[in-house]
């Protein structure tokens, strides 16, 4: 079984600018068949934007959507991990940060993201079904 973040997550995250609109983030999301991106300035980490937030933040919100730019939607960025982390300690901050996904920084960069799925596949043991049981209760902020 994977212990490291590293062999469960989803390496190269796709990012976006944060002056991107939300329609172009929303059909790159749809292009590439994913549920959330990276918000970052170069290799400056500035958010997480999930489909949910584009529907919830974004269109529900008003406003002309091809206006309205991604940057001003995402979720902040409360805890990130590293690719040699352990999928425990994922699941630990996962659970403490009410969050689902969670980004991999090496030296400061994003290098990917782990998910409560790519932890519910990956992770073993009853610490870990303990934690994603108490992440998927939680009221999620990513």
């Amino acid at each position: 079984m994977a212990t490291k973040v590293r062999d469960i997550m989803t390496g190269s995250p796709t990012s976006v600018s944060p002056e991107l609109d939300i329609v172009t983030v929303a059909r790159a999301m749809r292009d590439e068949q994913i549920g959330a991106v990276l918000v970052a300035e170069g290799d400056d980490l500035k958010g997480v934007v999930t489909d949910r937030d584009l529907v919830v933040r974004g269109l529900a919100a008003g406003g002309d959507p091809a206006q309205v730019k991604i940057g001003g939607i995402a979720s902040k960025v409360t805890a990130t991990v590293r690719p040699d982390d352990s999928t425990e300690r994922a699941a630990q901050i996962m659970r403490e940060r009410s969050v689902r996904r969670l980004p991999v920084l090496e030296d400061g960069r994003p290098v990917g993201i782990v998910s409560i799925r790519d932890l519910a596949s990956g992770a073993s043991g009853e610490d870990a079904a303990s934690a994603l049981a108490d992440i998927g209760a939680a009221r999620s902020t990513t």
